[in-house]
């Protein structure tokens, strides 16, 4: 009691009463284009005491009355000192000049040079998003997801794949966020390729640890994908040309330094490449496959206050195939669109809003049709939400947020209906699901003394789940016993929960700290899958009056330290998770048995936990940048209608993972550049035997999850070449060069996936050899093979802007 008491006076104490006080607070941008920086500098000159900007750009400083010289500086910019008479408050806007074009190119970061020690941030990590793109990728397509899955603590899938595992979450457990409108499936090419456009993103910052309250609705991780604004200086175009895609960028003022807008256009051309050379006679005329994207963002300074945002961003992909032989053919599109509008309001310079307005929808259908008979499956998730967000920073010790969340979820998760000819089939009612999720949430980052940072908060969330809803109940046996009607708007269940998030730095010297994170999580929505990879068929739906909210909570522990003038930063960090009311598809159900029945009387309910040592050591400075990363893991699954209820290994349980990414700038010209993967195999189940019932051959499987695929392991390396920024020109009265910019800027990357032709595994299949009728078996045998998908893949992409 009595150090509670100590610690609540020391947190008042910091509030520091005994002086008159000031503020001076406004936006930085960068003067070329604009653009809201986003993580700069703002502190007194000489001496530790600062600020950062927020996502919008937005700072706020608090000092005693007296005379100061204030330092802006971002990292790739001009450092700018002005002098300021603190005898009022003060409204300062600034744009930092780049310091040169080859600087930008050469060195970008997104965070402050000392910020891995001295933040409070654990489990956080911000993707700088011009490294990205000098980075070799797939095919060409710059792709900011496959990007994390380097990081520690992050895996794919598997071959390809564009899920990811934090941590040993499930790929539901990741809230995924573009301009704060929820994305359910990121994925295009049946999950090859992100929906992130790298030309539309601004900024990518991922939380994997240490969740701070203002984040909820997911277990394992958040990630932040921000849009660019637009340029509000003059009009610019930026483009490229891949193997199989292109992509097209047009920005500009709607009014100088006032309003910008930017449209980013992609589209894939497979089907163009490859229709021509299908013969008129093929069974197969007709098949093809493409995916786009659109992504829009306008903002306005309405006055010196007040500034909005209108963001939107649809993507599609359609999937066709066609067996005129066999007088098949599917039809398979899926898309996400998503709508924001933002009002940002600046109150007195201390006290920053930010209100949210979000749609998000997610739909797949799988559309077949043979000799007649039509089938048709659909599946859609809506949210529709408001965010209210303030911001209180009273000194330059204390930053406190507060605010309101809600969403309104709408939920249709695979939904079929049925022909043939004239005929139709019964196959029940369409089935939604509605219910309503609120929160509130208060949080503080408060400097504590020079060495001590904490970040405290808590989250309130509640979740309604009600009507107009069909309830099928079933009876002891599985069968269907009766139906309960529940009206519009009638509560059928409601949840409810604190979520405590903690966050705290121990500065150990000007070079190394120690940090220490903690969060608990209510999710409200759930995904099973009955494939052993991630694909658009995966079912969503919500926690019901059966199915229970997932919990989870995680301990996080770390060592943070620079070295070698902070060109070094490095960091070990040490995790425990456990989850609640995780969610698989019972043993044995089959896609058809959701007709006239709830996704719920199918599924089965269990806990996890995990727990993993992750090793990151990154150069940040000069030519030669890059980091290696590395993770020891441990990721088991306790259901009671699986594995006898015996602990297992969840098939994304990876016990080593390694990622080396290297970048070396040879000249401002020229950027090599190169990835090495290593990964354990994911587990499968595999028979150990067979028998013979009736005259078929069965399998007789082994414990769940304990064989492994083999190894993933993969070596990447890209080349990338620059225009110079400047072209000389003869003077004619002179006689002299002259130095001018260029108006158009071109650059090429020449990329190899794969570079020596590793045969990774896709999934395994089993495939018997011989006649088990011959009369001992002995001849007859059972063998897994394995398929894969890449070899090595060469690309060239050609860039430009102008």
């Amino acid at each position: 009691m009595r150090l509670l008491l100590a610690l609540i006076l020391l947190v008042f104490a910091t509030f520091g009463f005994s002086q008159e006080k000031f503020t001076i607070s406004g936006t930085l941008s960068d003067k070329s284009n604009g653009e809201s920086l986003i993580g700069a500098t703002v502190k007194v000159s000489g001496e530790s005491t600062g600020t950062v900007t927020n996502t919008y750009g937005f700072y706020s400083l608090t000092l005693p009355k007296g005379k100061y010289t204030i330092e802006f500086s971002f990292v790739g910019y001009a450092t700018i000192k002005e002098e300021f008479d603190l005898s009022k408050n003060i409204v300062h806007d600034l744009e930092l000049p780049l310091q040169t074009e080859v600087m930008k190119e050469i060195e970008v970061r997104a965070e402050a040079e000392d910020g891995n020690v001295k933040d409070a941030n654990i489990g956080q990590i911000s993707l700088e998003i011009e490294k990205i793109k000098t980075l070799p990728a797939f095919l060409g397509e710059v792709d900011v997801v496959k990007t994390l899955q380097l990081l520690p603590g992050v895996s794919s899938t598997n071959e390809g794949s564009q899920g990811f595992y934090v941590r040993g979450g499930g790929p539901d457990q990741n809230m995924v966020l573009l301009d704060e409108a929820v994305v359910y499936n990121a994925s295009h090419l049946f999950g090859f390729f992100s929906v992130f456009n790298a030309d539309a993103v601004k900024n990518v910052n991922l939380i994997k640890g240490g969740v701070p309250a203002k984040f909820g609705g997911r277990l394992s991780s958040v990630l932040e994908v921000n849009m660019n604004e637009g340029n509000n200086k003059r009009w610019s175009v930026k483009g490229g040309l891949g193997l199989i895609s292109s992509r097209l960028t047009v920005e500009g003022p709607l009014k100088k330094d006032k309003g910008s807008i930017i449209l980013s256009g992609r589209r894939t051309y497979i089907d163009l490449l490859i229709t021509p050379f299908i013969p008129k006679d093929s069974p197969f005329k007709g098949s093809s496959y493409f995916f786009y994207d659109l992504n829009l963002k306008m903002n306005y300074r309405v006055s010196p206050k007040d500034k909005i945002y209108v963001s939107g961003y649809y993507g599609k992909d359609v999937f066709r195939f066609v067996d005129s032989d066999a007088g098949f053919d599917v039809k398979m599109p899926w898309g996400n669109g998503i709508g924001a509008f933002r009002w940002n309001h600046s109150f007195n310079g201390k006290l920053f809003m930010n209100m949210s307005a979000t749609y998000s929808n997610y739909e797949f259908s799988f559309q077949s049709e043979q000799d007649g008979f039509n089938i048709t499956l659909l599946s859609r998730n809506q949210d529709i939400g408001g965010k209210l967000d303030f911001t209180y920073i009273p000194n330059f010790r204390h930053r406190i947020e507060a605010g309101a969340h809600y969403t309104y979820h709408i939920f249709q998760p695979q939904n079929v209906s049925a022909n043939q000819d004239t005929i139709e089939f019964d196959t029940g009612e369409i089935q939604k699901y509605l219910s309503h999720e609120v929160a509130f949430y208060l949080q503080d980052e408060i400097d504590i003394t020079e060495w001590f940072r904490m970040n405290i908060g808590l989250r309130y969330s509640m979740y309604f789940f009600t009507g107009r809803f069909n309830r099928y109940v079933k009876d002891g046996v599985g069968f269907q016993d009766s139906v309960i009607n529940y009206a519009p708007n009638e509560l059928i269940k409601f949840y409810h929960g604190l979520e405590p998030r903690l966050s705290a730095r121990f500065l150990v010297n000007k070079w190394s700290s120690f940090k220490v994170g903690f969060n608990y999580n209510y999710q409200y929505v759930h995904l099973a899958s009955l494939s052993s990879v991630s694909l658009p068929t995966d079912t969503w739906f919500l926690s019901t009056d059966k199915a229970p909210p997932q919990k989870g909570w995680q301990a996080s522990l770390g060592y943070f330290f620079n070295f070698w003038k902070n060109n070094f930063e490095a960091s070990v960090e040490v995790y425990y998770k456990d989850m609640r009311n995780l969610v698989e598809y019972r043993p044995g159900t089959l896609p058809e048995d959701n007709l006239e029945d709830n996704v719920d009387n199918l599924l089965v309910f269990g806990r996890g936990y995990s727990v993993g040592a992750e090793f990151f050591i990154k150069k940040v400075k000069g030519k030669f940048t890059g980091w290696i990363g590395y993770t020891l893991a441990w990721t088991n699954r306790i259901f009671d209608e699986i594995n006898d209820g015996n602990p297992f290994p969840a098939r994304y349980d990876r016990r080593h993972d390694l990622s080396v990414v290297l970048s070396y700038q040879i000249t401002p010209q020229w950027n090599v550049s190169t990835t090495f993967i290593y990964a354990t195999g994911n587990t499968m189940t595999m028979p150990e035997g067979w028998y013979l019932h009736e005259g078929n051959v069965l399998y007789e499987y082994g414990d769940y999850n304990q064989t492994r695929m083999d190894p993933y392991h993969r070596w990447d390396v890209a080349v990338t070449w620059f225009d110079k920024p400047f072209r000389f020109k003869k003077n004619k009265k002179t006689g002299e060069k002259e130095k001018i910019k260029r108006k158009l800027r071109n650059s090429v990357t020449l990329s190899v996936y794969n570079i020596y032709n590793r045969a990774n595994p896709y999934f395994l299949y089993f495939d018997s050899q011989g006649d088990p009728f011959s009369g001992d078996g002995g001849e007859f045998k059972i063998q897994a093979k394995q398929v894969s998908l890449f070899p090595i893949l060469p690309s060239i992409t050609w860039n430009f802007k102008f």
